[in-house]
């Protein structure tokens, strides 16, 4: 924990208001500045006590306060930074360490969560059943039953797309871990829509995990080693800009520089690759592709760690609106956290539970015809809450799925 960042705060309470644990518990040590004060405590010598984890544990990460912060404290950081020390210095219970060794040895790699689609398939069907059952177990067992997302067929995608017309740039496409494996049409739409507005898209083959899961829950080792994994297979493609379509894995891709700091000669080879959003990315090159019109409205979502910690709210809204009959509805409270926040709902789940059946109810106050979400653990988290909650499941679809319906002049959701 930099004590240097830790000073910069000056405890206004500008973040309260926009803090999801603050909201709901009105508690001052679940507030970024209540945190805080407990980082300055172990800097200066008080032992991580359990009370003291389950503050930092409770904090999803969200990077709201950084939005509202005045003062401008870097609490993305500070959080990670306290994250990694809790988990080098807390003992954690058993079940818990028990928990999170079964999420890091499974989330972070493609291959296994691949292997998990079978179970999945067989689950949805029984998901009402088994949750309850497995809330009796473990309360994160059953969380990660609701979850689950019905799984699509798998897609293979190429190495390489062509740009359509006139080529543009070179890019290169993360495909990631949960949104390759149980999203894959975003992927799919992603490379389309890329090469219809003159990109070629270098896909390379073998990605892993970007790191990002990991270095928000204080893995450190690992988001270092899948981090570096994740620079040299794109050095190897040839590519020095890579798109992402999914918020989480973004924010730490742009990050690599800082999480890579002190490991000799990678922070420069992180900083040689541009990392940026695909809605950031197509906005800044600008349309070419006719937009037929989609005669809809969509309840925009803003994902934490795109509009917070990427600071990119301006550009999905822009791509949307350049659609022919398209209606944006604002979702109230677009500034609290949906309690995805890469795996917060697995390891907190009644937060998270609460957090998004709040988020469910604003979304389907809109009336919208359409949630579009930027990533894969909002999707998941407010589709979940609306089930829960035996509300109709409003469809949902990325950025890029809506666009590339419009660029092919069909309706959304109609196969690809």
């Amino acid at each position: 924990m930099d004590p240097e960042l830790i000073k910069d705060c000056v405890h206004c309470g500008f973040c309260l208001p926009t803090c999801p644990t603050y909201v709901l518990w009105g508690e001052e040590m679940d507030s970024p500045r209540g945190r805080i004060h407990l980082m300055k405590q172990h800097v200066e010598g008080t032992p991580i006590t359990p009370e003291m984890a389950g503050h930092f544990d409770a904090c999803l990460g969200c990077m709201s306060c950084v939005t509202a912060c005045p003062s401008g404290v870097r609490y993305d950081k500070l959080i990670e930074q306290t994250r990694a020390e809790v988990e080098r210095e807390h003992v954690r219970r058993p079940e818990d360490r028990a928990l999170r060794a079964m999420v890091f040895s499974l989330f972070p790699y493609p291959r296994r969560l691949r292997a998990m689609r079978l179970p999945l398939r067989l689950s949805g069907r029984l998901r009402a059943r088994l949750a309850p059952r497995l809330a009796e177990v473990n309360p994160s067992l059953a969380a990660m039953a609701e979850l689950a997302p019905s799984v699509t067929a798998r897609v293979r995608l190429p190495h390489r797309v062509a740009a359509r017309g006139e080529r543009r740039a070179v890019v290169g496409m993360l495909t990631g871990c949960v949104q390759g494996e149980f999203f894959p049409q975003v992927n799919s739409a992603t490379a389309r829509v890329l090469a219809m507005e003159g990109c070629e898209v270098v896909i390379p083959p073998g990605q892993g995990c970007c790191g990002a899961l990991s270095l928000h829950s204080g893995q450190e080792a690992q988001a270092i080693r899948l981090a570096k994994q994740t620079i040299r297979t794109f050095e190897r493609a040839g590519v020095d800009t890579i798109v992402v379509n999914a918020a989480g894995c973004g924010s730490t891709m742009k990050d690599y520089a800082d999480v890579l700091a002190g490991e000799p000669g990678w922070a420069e080879r992180a900083r040689a690759i541009r990392t940026v959003d695909v809605s950031e990315f197509l906005a800044g090159l600008g349309p070419v592709a006719e937009r037929h019109p989609l005669p809809i409205s969509v309840a925009y979502h803003d994902a934490c760690h795109l509009a917070h910690a990427q600071g990119v709210r301006a550009e999905p809204r822009a791509l949307l609106n350049g659609i022919p009959g398209l209606t944006i509805k604002e979702i109230a409270e677009s500034s609290i956290c949906c309690g995805s926040a890469g795996t917060y709902n697995m390891f907190q789940p009644e937060a998270a539970r609460e957090l998004g059946e709040r988020k469910a109810t604003r979304v389907l106050a809109t009336g919208a015809d359409v949630l579009v979400s930027a990533n894969p653990g909002c999707t998941m988290q407010i589709t979940a809450a609306l089930r829960r909650m035996g509300e109709p499941e409003i469809p949902v679809a990325h950025t890029v799925q809506v666009l590339d319906a419009s660029l092919r002049g069909l309706r959304l959701g109609a196969p690809a």
